[in-house]
């Protein structure tokens, strides 16, 4: 992949991260449940962090050609919630925001390991990587709260 060709994906995958956030943040506000809340709200700071560290890449690739070293940031411990077994009010709507979330994370992760395929260093490489692999984590934990939810009317978040 040719430089301007690789600014070009990082600028859209930035935008998506962008929306991303945004999007899991507007969810946050929805969601009446402390543990739902809680998981969208810490995905939608994941994906800001996401959206700086891809401006950091876009910057340093612009002034100096080179990727930047990528540290990655890990998704947090569940907190400890008191177990209430309460039905999530808005069940139908929140069914469809976290299918929605899941279809976006999945895409992420597929098109950042496309990414890392085509990167031109292996810094680059390692960067694209780690964020299809915090997509895919971010995949799993949408993935168990769809399941309990669907399956339990309870939400649940599971340690990754």
């Amino acid at each position: 992949m040719s430089r301007p060709n690789l600014l070009d994906a990082i600028r859209i995958v930035k935008e998506n991260e962008r929306l991303a956030s945004d999007s899991y943040a507007e969810a946050a506000k929805i969601i009446n449940n402390p543990i739902g809340k809680k998981i969208f709200e810490e995905l939608a700071a994941f994906e800001q962090y996401h959206f700086e560290q891809l401006t950091d890449l876009e910057a340093s690739l612009e002034k100096t050609g080179q990727t930047i070293d990528y540290q990655g940031r890990d998704f947090p411990t569940p907190p400890v919630f008191e177990i209430i077994a309460s039905q999530e009010p808005n069940m139908k709507s929140v069914i469809t925001i976290i299918s929605e979330a899941m279809e976006l994370e999945k895409e992420a992760e597929q098109t950042y390991a496309k990414l890392a395929l085509r990167a031109q260093d292996s810094q680059g490489y390692g960067m694209f990587r780690r964020l299809s692999s915090e997509e895919n984590l971010h995949w799993r934990i949408l993935q168990d709260a769809y399941w309990t939810l669907t399956n339990l009317g309870t939400w649940t978040w599971i340690k990754p």
